[in-house]
């Protein structure tokens, strides 16, 4: 099988942690993307850096690297392969999945080196 191409998008996102309890600001749901994600101890909200929430804690200057889809759910070992890769370049991840593909987030200062280590591998990379 063909390995993946990964579109690097051009904004710089932002971690946000809130209380479990937070609700979800509007200027999220009115985002063009964003990731929520809710367990019983955290809300996670992932947004552009644009979009200002008032967190508890947060983290900026993330990238966003799209596996181009759609993705099939049988399809098996593509986040941990390229998670090995840049594994492999010391590049630490933040990932986020839809229903047809996979996002990886790397920090602003590592993008050179994951884009670099997914060519190397044979993945395509557009940025």
């Amino acid at each position: 099988m063909p390995k993946q191409t990964l579109a690097v998008l051009p904004d710089r996102f932002t971690i946000h942690s809130l209380p479990v309890s937070a609700e979800i600001p509007q200027q999220v749901l009115n985002s063009s993307l964003y990731f929520i994600g809710k367990t019983h101890e955290e809300l996670s909200i992932v947004v552009p850096e644009a979009v200002h929430i008032e967190s508890e804690e947060s983290d900026s200057d993330w990238r966003v690297l799209e596996v181009l889809g759609p993705l099939q759910l049988s399809m098996v070992g593509i986040m941990a392969q390229i998670g090995n890769v840049l594994a492999s370049a010391k590049v630490s991840i933040f990932i986020v999945s839809t229903f047809e593909t996979d996002f990886f987030l790397v920090k602003q200062k590592d993008l050179d080196t994951a884009t670099q280590a997914l060519e190397h591998d044979g993945y395509k990379v557009i940025l």
